[in-house]
């Protein structure tokens, strides 16, 4: 299953911004942390994908940093399976 879920970690507005940008928004997210979430997340979901979802669910774990989170959704149904807001949760990733 670990490969029909696609992991993203959502930096809104970070990967868009310049470096002048975000230093003047401490509040945003930098692109390199979202990478480095990304990894992250990717690495918790080989050791064992219910818990990590659970994580990225909740925020758990460093998982929700400013504008930084992850979610997943299953390649098959299109459907959320990980989201900061659960109002998501088994929506339709597709627009």
């Amino acid at each position: 299953m670990f490969r029909s879920v696609l992991i993203v970690a959502a930096a809104t507005g970070a990967l868009m911004l310049s470096t002048a940008a975000l230093a003047q928004k401490p509040d945003l997210g930098t692109a390199a942390e979202a990478k480095a979430m990304l990894e992250r997340a990717v690495a918790e979901l080989k050791i064992d994908e219910a818990a990590a979802i659970a994580k990225f669910n909740s925020g758990e774990a460093g998982f929700k940093d400013r504008d930084l989170y992850v979610f997943c959704f299953d390649m098959t149904t299109l459907k959320f399976t990980a989201a900061i807001k659960a109002l998501l949760i088994t929506h339709h990733a597709k627009p």
